[in-house]
């Protein structure tokens, strides 16, 4: 019986090489990313962290953590906390990065004051092409950012936004079985399992889903 794709194999689509599961080239502990999702860009997914995860600097703390079965389209940006600037000032000129003097008396506090933490994207969200996600942002399961957005806000399950600033278009299922999706949980089964039941994913037959619960 076939299982899938390995979930560590870097190029998992034969003949394209700009498909790759993110697990398999991701290393860096501040980065979390699971099975299956996979980074499309006609430069490689080798080169995801450096080109789409921006200003990402350890002392800072702040993690990405991005769930299973996620579809990243080429040139998502994550922006990370690093990019802040103080702004309790007067300026939000970054004076301190300079020295030679500008940095005496800066505090890093007025720096850390405009933090929002993890960036965390769900399991089984399509991030289209171009999308940029905001410090802070978690995306929920099932979710849809389209092309170019900007993502300022938190994103529910299953839901589609789109703009700049992102805004929610419509919700995918109704509530009833968004809620039965995500008690569900497909996304943690086993291949074998998974791999038995993809006609009901695939084909949105809940009940199938429910049974093999």
């Amino acid at each position: 019986m076939t299982t899938g794709p390995h979930p560590l194999d870097p190029h998992p689509m034969p003949g394209q090489p700009r498909v790759g599961f993110l697990k398999a080239f991701v290393k860096q502990p501040n980065i979390e990313v699971g099975d299956y999702t996979y980074y499309d860009d006609p430069r490689g997914p080798e080169g995801f962290v450096e080109r789409c995860v921006q200003h990402h600097y350890d002392f800072i703390g702040d993690r990405l953590v991005i769930g299973r079965f996620c579809a990243i389209a080429t040139g998502t940006t994550f922006i990370m906390n690093g990019a802040n600037h103080a702004m309790t000032g007067f300026s939000t000129y970054p004076f301190n990065i300079f020295g030679r003097g500008w940095e005496q008396g800066f505090d890093l506090a007025t720096i850390r004051a405009g933090f929002r933490g993890d960036t965390v994207v769900g399991n089984d969200v399509w991030i289209g092409q171009e999308a940029t996600i905001m410090p802070g942002v978690r995306i929920g399961d099932g979710a849809i950012v389209a092309a170019q957005s900007v993502v300022t806000a938190n994103v529910a399950p299953y839901a589609i936004v789109g703009g700049n600033p992102a805004r929610e278009i419509r919700r995918r299922f109704p509530e009833h079985v968004i809620a039965e999706l995500l008690a569900i949980r497909w996304w943690d089964w086993d291949a074998k399992k998974l791999t038995r039941n993809l006609d009901a994913i695939r084909g949105a037959d809940l009940d199938a889903l429910k049974r093999a619960t």
